[in-house]
């Protein structure tokens, strides 16, 4: 392939040598020398930016007064916020995601069609790679036949999704498929896919090198940050843009620098680290900024733990977590097989351009924050928000008081203190209830401990925590330990590299006894895909209305995600699952009581059968080697043979089925024409939800399982599916029917325009409740626009990009939130849907808002200039009536743009067709 990176002639093109070749590249010290800013002592992760800059100079999208701005930030203190224009590398998509981008950009070669331009013109250029690893579901557990039962499974419920990706991979330029069963794109991004540094081809045919950088259509495209690989996740509408070819438009961002110094003490995993520093930064506030992990506490930190801290950046609410380039990223490259000639070009290239860490490395920041890590102290995180770390010894006290704020119960006596000294006589409230279990001869109670999951890219990347997990179930094992009976346990790896090195370590044996036995290579748990409950357990646990539990190695354990029957998650490190899984019950404190009894009948701690330091290094050592990573990743984009029977056409254009369910064109381009529209200002608007603080893209759009008396599920039973077979909202993202019906369905979300109300509904315009889709659609047919009215933090989590798009299908002008999570503000953006900001200290609360009341919005037409201040009129159901100013968050002039064609891939598409 043939890239376009600036032109020779350029006043900053340099050459080096390294791995036997001479590279150009494009050198940040000759653009100092060029009288361009001094920017020696920027941030690692901003010299990428500003490398970016010089590569693509062109004097229209990307002039010499966006290198200058660089430099002023330095002078700034770190604060610029000039528009740029960034052009990733590379796309990474997972099907969830990828599925709906790959129907968006085949819709869009038959709109391009019907505005008479050239259907070849919509085609990735630049490199995409999909990675098929959302659609296995943990259906079968516990058994040696999980593994193989559960991809059967997955192949008989995505087969026509399937096909559509192998059409995809056939019918577009520069897009690779990594078949099912392989891992999770972003392991297989940090061990397979990443260089760190990439060279290719220029227009006059020239090699150059550059720092290797993508955007993903998943949140957690940030871990392979820990490899100083600049990466971040974007929404499916966003990335289609990168992939044909469109800059990102951003602000340059504040850098927070966060100093890690000391060591992890004795029994403190990666885990413990991660959930210290997330609590950290979202206390801190660092949403759309980026977070650059410095100092001495680096070189004790291997790069799995690296890639750890920079997954969570989500959760955390950066941009990214970025670590620079040094020895431990040239050891990673080295074990996880990539080529010598390619590790000894990064290291040249990093200390030529001025990427290396070094001992010399002292960066101006925005601002700083530090750590030592031997402060850090076992902990999990819940029970609903990755941020809330609890520290273990505490977690068993503050779940009861979990329990007792779900049933409404006053705790006399503080929770700590009961856990020190047991219950009073005749004290404090005991909050617990439980249940039988039908055909058992136990019960289940709140605390249960009902899912026990090794899953997520999160911590399954790292070998740490996996092994630290085997030698816990090695010892648990020895003596005789068992999982709990009600505990449905899963070992789901995000590569195959795991599971060759727990078996060489004859690890793989010992999790199997104590039921985590490889259910599949996918997300599984973390996304909801956990499967159901055996049906007896789901029984009692509804029947006694109890606040089960789920133990995950994962990133996201908000409401309803996990699984409809588990109210309170908790994230924790593999070995802690493994723990939990044997304790079966969160109200058991893991640190001071036994959480079982051995053979012969004594008590056994968690003490007893945790690894040391010393014993998991080891093995790490011995077991993850170069020729495993080589041998795993030799054929990644060849599958299985279920993969290869998959037949598919050749056309240029999809042949849409009318009886899918899976795959349907989209409604976005019809009626389009050749030329923009504008903005209009919002008259009249209804509220269809009214919604409080950290709103999260789960809520908006769930991706989990759903009933036949959901829309979605009436939607489907009326398309002759029958319950059994309705999958999951993420897997039916390539039809819109479903997905618009989905939004704001979430069985966990609270719209405070109902009372105690909990689940998907609102106020219709009859004044009845009714499903929150069944309403809008009321509304659409009288023709009357909708606003939704939020709190804080709106839109955090997941990448999502049906969270936006099923916005605005439902008729949604707007959000007014009091502040948005930088993705989900993007991707409304890019669907023309309008966010705006509370000023002024106003809320929802403030305002008195019931959704009785009408609003409108003036100052979006016309002379619109990005971040204005607009008039919103509210008319109350008594005939009174208040204004007030609201933020619009249309922050760009390329924003704008986006909103007045009517979204970014109208913008895209109306260009293509001129350009034919």
């Amino acid at each position: 392939m043939t890239i376009t990176v600036g032109h020779d002639s350029s006043q900053t093109r340099r050459e080096l040598s390294a791995g036997g070749a001479t590279v150009a590249y494009y050198s940040i010290a000759a653009a100092e020398e060029a009288g361009l800013g001094e920017f020696s002592r920027l941030p690692a992760v901003l010299k990428v930016l500003l490398e970016n800059m010089l590569r693509f100079e062109d004097g229209l999208t990307v002039t010499q007064d966006d290198i200058r701005a660089f430099g002023e930030w330095g002078r700034a203190g770190g604060r610029n916020t000039r528009e740029i224009a960034y052009r990733p590398a590379r796309v990474l998509l997972q099907d969830f995601t990828g599925v709906p981008a790959v129907v968006d950009l085949a819709a869009m070669r038959d709109a391009i069609i019907a505005l008479g331009g050239d259907p070849e013109k919509i085609n990735p250029l630049n490199p995409v790679d999909l990675v098929i690893d959302h659609s296995v579901m943990v259906d079968e557990f516990g058994n040696p036949r999980a593994f193989q039962l559960n991809v059967e499974r997955e192949y008989q419920r995505n087969q026509e999704r399937y096909e559509f990706l192998k059409w995809g991979q056939k019918a577009f330029e520069n897009f690779r498929v990594v078949p099912p069963g392989t891992g999770i794109c972003h392991q297989v991004n940090l061990e397979y896919l990443s260089q760190t540094v990439w060279t290719d081809k220029d227009q006059d045919g020239k090699q150059v090198a550059y720092p290797d950088t993508l955007v993903g259509t998943d949140s957690h495209t940030t871990m392979v940050n820990g490899m100083g690989v600049l990466g971040w996740g974007v929404g499916g509408i966003e990335a289609e843009a990168a992939m044909l070819g469109q800059p990102v438009s951003m602000l340059i961002p504040e850098v927070i620098g966060f100093e890690l110094t000391g060591a992890l003490k004795e029994g403190v995993t990666a885990t413990d680290l991660v959930l210290t520093v997330t609590q950290m930064l979202r206390a801190k506030g660092v949403v759309g900024k980026f977070v650059e992990f410095y100092g001495s506490g680096l070189d004790h930190l291997p790069l799995a733990d690296r890639a750890t801290i920079g997954n969570m950046a989500p959760e955390y609410g950066a941009t990214c977590g970025f670590f620079p380039v040094d020895d431990e990223t040239l050891r990673y490259l080295r074990v996880s097989g990539r080529e010598e000639d390619r590790i000894a070009l990064v290291e040249a290239y990093a200390k030529a351009n001025g990427f290396w860490r070094g001992a010399d490395y002292a960066p101006i920041y925005t601002d700083t924050l530090s750590l030592d890590m031997g402060e850090v102290e076992p902990s999990l995180a819940g029970p609903k928000r990755p941020q809330d770390r609890v520290r273990l010894s505490e977690a068993a006290a503050k779940f009861r008081n979990v329990v007792a704020d779900y049933r409404g119960i006053d705790i006399s006596r503080d929770a700590q203190d009961m856990a020190a000294e047991g219950p009073a006589p005749g004290g404090a409230v005991d909050p617990r209830k439980s249940a039988l279990v039908e055909g058992a001869d136990y019960e289940v109670r709140d605390g249960s401990v009902v899912i026990a999951a090794i899953t997520s890219c999160t911590n399954t990347s790292n070998p740490y925590v996996m092994m630290a997990a085997g030698l816990v179930a090695k010892k648990a094992n020895a003596l005789g330990l068992k999982r709990k009976p009600w505990v449905k346990t899963s070992l789901a790896p995000g590569s195959q590299v795991v599971s060759d090195y727990l078996e060489k370590a004859g690890l793989q044996d010992d999790l199997d006894a104590l039921g985590f036995n490889l259910v599949g290579y996918g997300c599984t748990t973390c996304i909801g895909n956990s499967g159901p409950l055996p049906e007896e357990i789901s029984k009692a646990v509804n029947t006694g209305d109890l606040v089960a539990c789920s133990v995950l190695s994962g990133n996201r354990n908000f409401e309803g995600r996990v699984n409809p029957d588990v109210r309170a998650n908790y994230l924790a490190s593999p070995p802690l699952c493994v723990a939990y899984a044997i304790a079966g019950d969160m109200s058991v404190d893991l640190t001071r009581e036994p959480i079982a009894k051995d053979k012969d009948g004594n008590d056994v701690y968690l003490k007893d059968i945790w690894p040391t330091a010393k014993e998991v290094a080891e093995l790490v050592e011995q077991t993850v080697t170069r020729e495993a990573f080589r041998s795993k990743y030799a054929d990644v984009f060849k599958g299985d043979e279920r993969w290869a029977a998959i037949e598919t056409t050749e056309s240029l254009t999809y042949d849409w089925p009318g009886t899918s369910t899976y795959v349907q064109n989209p409604p976005y381009f019809e009626g389009m024409g050749h030329e923009p529209g504008t903005i209009d200002d919002v008259t009249g608007a209804r509220i269809l939800a009214i919604l409080g603080d950290s709103v999260t893209t789960d809520h908006i759009s769930p991706a989990g399982s759903f009933k036949d008396s959901t829309p979605a599920g009436r939607y489907l039973v009326e398309h002759q599916v029958p319950a059994r077979e309705f999958n999951s909202y993420g897997s039916r993202r390539g039809n819109h029917q479903v997905m618009m019906r989905g939004t704001f369905a979430n069985i966990r979300i609270r719209n405070e325009m109902l009372d105690g109300v909990e689940g998907g509904y609102t106020k219709g315009p009859d004044g009845s409740e009714m499903a929150i889709y069944d309403a809008a659609m009321a509304y659409k047919a009288q023709g009357v626009p909708l606003v939704v009215v939020a709190g804080r933090e709106y839109g955090t989590g997941s990448s999502r990009d049906w969270a936006a798009k099923g916005t605005a299908l439902l008729g949604i002008r707007a959000v007014i939130a009091e502040s948005f999570e930088r993705i989900h503000r993007s991707n409304l953006v890019g669907m023309g849907v309008i966010p705006l900001e509370f000023t002024g200290g106003e809320t929802r609360a403030s305002l008195g808002l019931t959704g009785d009341e009408t609003i409108s919005v003036e100052g979006l037409s016309g002379d619109l200039t990005p971040r204005q201040k607009v008039r919103c009129t509210i008319g109350y159901a008594d005939g009174t009536s208040k204004e007030i100013e609201l933020l619009c968050r249309i922050d760009t002039e390329v924003e704008k743009t986006y909103v007045e064609n009517g979204g970014v891939l109208h913008y895209v598409l109306r260009n293509l067709a001129r350009a034919a």
